[in-house]
């Protein structure tokens, strides 16, 4: 369970020594800027040594400091503006260089999400979608483009999938009003969190169908509403949410779920080849 840090701070700021109290006041008043900070910048910020920060996180209950700054990112996420964004970008990225930076940025997220992934909790999920009667897949804001693609390719695998697009909070509750106990929902929601998304998800839940949440966090508000969670690491670069990390667990399941259906599979895209070809849907190498 992932700690409210500025509560825990708030319970125990009778027993801070003086050196904690600078460090408490300054996350108090700046929290956006010191999740992005090391333990050594955040004692030279606060005007108190490195193993004084370290003690602090330790006070607050958390095994390290990197436990305590991982739960100010995680508190802070849905929190940002764009342009408050923006300015943490900057003092995070500092003189780096931004091609460089983003990039390596995308690499350890994909790592992070393949060592945190729930292999068992995966193969659940597959199960639920190979198994029901119909699959509805929601995403809106930043998740849009996910759900997007996840909806394009499971069309091709199975006929009874629908995407959920987003228009208004009461026509997304329409497009899966006939939701039922044999059906499953995938609800994908990451920073920052759409109330539309989560009520959708909650009505699914509520109509007795199987929920799959596609997240970043326990902390997200689809996580408290779904049979089954799946965590991928997610981030901000400045005013963009950077989604790799999803994408790839969703190309997992993809495959995943391709592969449950071997025989349909090829039988589908035997059709599909005939069919693109006689519509021209693509360039033909003879054609250069």
């Amino acid at each position: 369970m992932e700690k409210d840090i500025l509560s825990a701070i708030e319970e125990k700021k009778r027993d801070f020594s003086k050196g904690q109290t600078r460090i408490a006041r300054y996350i108090e008043e700046n929290f956006d800027k010191a999740a992005f900070m090391t333990a050594a910048k955040l004692g030279k910020t606060a005007g108190v040594s490195e193993s004084t920060v370290v003690r602090f996180a330790s006070e607050l209950g958390f095994e390290g400091y990197p436990e305590m700054r991982l739960a100010l990112q995680n508190m802070i996420r849905n929190r940002l503006t764009s342009v408050q964004r923006i300015e943490v970008a900057k003092t995070v990225m500092g003189d780096k260089d931004t091609f460089s930076a983003v990039l390596q940025s995308d690499v350890e997220k994909i790592m992070l999400t393949m060592e945190s992934t729930d292999r068992a909790m995966f193969d659940k999920a597959v199960r639920r979608i190979v198994d029901a009667e119909h699959v509805y897949i929601l995403g809106t804001r930043t998740s849009a483009p996910l759900a997007m693609f996840m909806g394009f390719y499971f069309n091709l695998l199975m006929p009874n999938v629908k995407t959920v697009y987003e228009n208004s909070a009461s026509e997304l509750l329409e497009q899966i009003i006939r939701i039922s106990r044999n059906d499953v929902l995938v609800g994908l929601s990451f920073p920052r969190y759409s109330k539309r998304t989560a009520q959708a998800v909650r009505y699914a839940r509520d109509m007795g169908a199987g929920v799959i949440a596609i997240t970043d966090s326990e902390s997200s508000p689809i996580a408290k509403l779904a049979e089954i969670c799946l965590y991928a690491k997610s981030d901000m670069v400045s005013f963009v949410d950077s989604l790799v990390g999803p994408l790839s667990l969703i190309n997992a399941l993809i495959v995943s779920v391709g592969g449950q259906t071997h025989e349909n599979i090829s039988n589908t895209f035997s059709e599909l080849e005939r069919v693109w070809d006689e519509y021209e849907v693509y360039e033909k190498y003879d054609e250069f």
